[in-house]
């Protein structure tokens, strides 16, 4: 057994089951060797695409997935959605061919490579030693919640697996998940102690909280102490249908939630970064307001902005032991004032905080940007991007999982497109790359097959991905993907426009989108009027044999509010 077959065969053994890639000669038997384990391999038309499609999968089905690619240039394009996978803590293996010769055109240095990303390099150095290293890169990946390029030279995929160690690679077991780690007593203690002083709490879930179990704990425990509850924009979803939701934190935030969120005497960011996106730079913590952050990894406390108390530990662990910090503490209240003499009556376990009349029906009126009243500036032969995505929403299934791409646009698919939960929005924009919307829809549909899958694009992204609807339509996925077309890059239009820049140079005649996806086998309808959406619903109530293309004709007149608020901020 060569080692490249040991190598795939140990990798499905250790529950590596979904992997893409573009295949070269150099990862031609490793990828065979892992599907003829089991493993299920979708063949992107470019390393780029793979990469965002397994870094989505991971993140929508909470398992390791794998990219496999050529050495050299097939890392090379695969490198910006590696580095989107690596600064999200996405666990991911990239499994790259490498030639260790300094004189082939094929060498580059692939372990800097990803050290400049922020992933972490490893490398199959022997035949003995084989299966090991590979098995080690993957308990990186899921216990360390990390990226991890695997790099395995031409030279030692080639080699004889020794005859004794042949069998081991079929008896990998699959490493144990990461451990959630306990919170000091004294922290939680400290953070009780917090809660309990505060009268306007806020809580922020982000990507550390996106778990039942933690939306459960932390539901429950904003009940006790009256609190609002929001999420920064890749938790979106996991307070849905929560009567004190103010659905997303940051730039993305509705009039009203900003307002509220900035009026907390105390925000507590829970698995959250609390950066400059999800706090608007800073603006949304008022000049008295408390902040608190509670992760499982130390370096990210205080990381982003100062924080006054921070605790390292499990937010579904940290939560609950707040929440029985909180029960016993009141329970021991109680029985001194039954030995004090008072009435033995049960005293309340909640506390109103935010939570009155006044606010609740403000939050359920107005907290979703679809009703906030905005002059619509649609004409009859552009659509306004807020009323496209208000009828797409009352149009499109609940159960949906929605990718999205950067650009000026990204706001309005994101915020009016409503999601059932912290599993219906895929949003790679820890790089802000542009191109990854389409590959990251078709990642997060494959990971959720039960949901219709929706990727938000711009043109611009649109044309830069437009590879990838080969794969759409080849994996037969009955897919929506809806371009808002302003012939641009808008982002750079509305920032540069307004000071009488030159934008001849992001700015491009147009195009029919929706002919170029009927080229690859979509069907597709150009929308300049609420009208046109007619045959979306049309689609809806058919087979949905082959998957639609929405090329939206948007206005362009102005710049998108949250791309106003972020450049404020610089």
């Amino acid at each position: 057994m060569k080692v490249a077959e040991a190598v795939g065969r140990a990798l499905y053994a250790a529950g590596v089951r979904q992997v893409f890639g573009v295949v070269g000669s150099g990862n031609f038997h490793l990828t065979n060797a892992m599907v003829a384990a089991g493993s299920r391999f979708v063949a992107a038309r470019h390393e780029g695409g793979a990469a965002t499609m397994a870094d989505a999968y991971a993140r929508m089905s909470g398992t390791v997935a794998a990219l496999s690619v050529h050495q050299g240039p097939g890392l090379t394009n695969a490198m910006t959605g590696i580095a989107e996978a690596a600064k999200s803590r996405t666990p991911l293996l990239v499994l790259a061919a490498e030639v260790t010769e300094p004189r082939s055109n094929f060498h580059v240095d692939q372990e800097a490579l990803a050290r400049s990303v922020g992933a972490v390099s490893a490398r199959v150095t022997s035949a003995e030693d084989a299966v090991t290293e590979a098995l080690d890169a993957v308990r990186r990946a899921v216990c360390e919640r990390r990226t991890v390029l695997l790099n395995l030279p031409l030279g030692v995929q080639a080699l004889d697996v020794p005859d004794a160690l042949a069998g081991e690679s079929a008896l990998a077991v699959v490493p144990p998940e990461r451990a959630p780690v306990e919170p000091e007593f004294a922290d939680v203690e400290a953070l009780a102690r917090v809660l309990e002083k505060s009268r306007r709490p806020v809580f922020v879930a982000g990507r550390g909280a996106r778990s039942p179990g933690a939306r459960d704990a932390l539901v429950t425990l904003a009940e006790r102490h009256g609190a609002l509850l929001a999420t920064s924009a890749v938790a979106r979803g996991l307070f849905h249908g929560d009567p004190w939701s103010l659905d997303v934190s940051g730039g993305f935030a509705s009039p009203l939630a900003a307002e509220l969120i900035q009026e907390a005497d105390l925000i507590v960011g829970w698995g959250c970064a609390l950066n400059m996106w999800t706090m608007r730079h800073g603006r949304l913590i008022g000049p008295d307001t408390t902040v608190v952050q509670v992760d499982d990894d130390a370096s990210a406390l205080g990381a982003h902005r100062e924080v006054h108390l921070g605790v390292t530990g499990d937010v579904e662990l940290t939560a609950r032991r707040a929440l029985q910090t909180h029960d016993a503490n009141r329970q021991a209240q109680q029985g001194e004032q039954a030995q004090q003499g008072h009435r033995a009556q049960q005293r309340q376990q909640s506390r109103q905080g935010s939570r009155t009349a006044d606010i609740g029906a403000s939050i359920a009126a107005r907290v979703r940007w679809r009703d906030v009243s905005y002059d619509d500036t649609s004409t009859r032969e552009r659509i306004d991007p807020r009323t496209l995505s208000i009828a797409l929403d009352d149009i499109l299934p609940a159960e949906r999982v929605i990718g999205v791409d950067s650009g000026n646009f990204m706001g309005y698919p994101s915020m009016y497109l409503s999601v059932p939960d912290e599993n219906g929005l895929c949003f790679t924009q820890a790089f802000q790359s542009i191109g990854l919307g389409l590959a990251t829809a078709i990642g997060a549909a494959l990971a959720r097959p039960d949901r219709l899958p929706v990727a938000a694009l711009g043109d611009g992204g649109a044309m830069m991905g437009a590879a990838e609807f080969d794969t759409v339509r080849r994996l037969g996925l009955p897919m929506v993907v809806v371009v808002y077309n302003d012939d641009a890059y808008g982002a750079e239009v509305h920032h540069f426009g307004p000071d009488g820049h030159p934008l001849e140079t992001v700015e491009f005649p147009p195009t029919d989108i929706a002919a170029v996806a009927r080229g690859y086998g979509f069907e597709a309808v150009t929308v300049h009027t609420r009208a046109d959406l007619k045959a979306v619903e049309d689609w809806l109530a058919g087979p949905r044999s082959a998957p639609l293309l929405i090329d939206a004709k948007v206005v362009a007149d102005r710049g998108a509010w949250w791309l106003e608020e972020a450049f404020r901020g610089h």
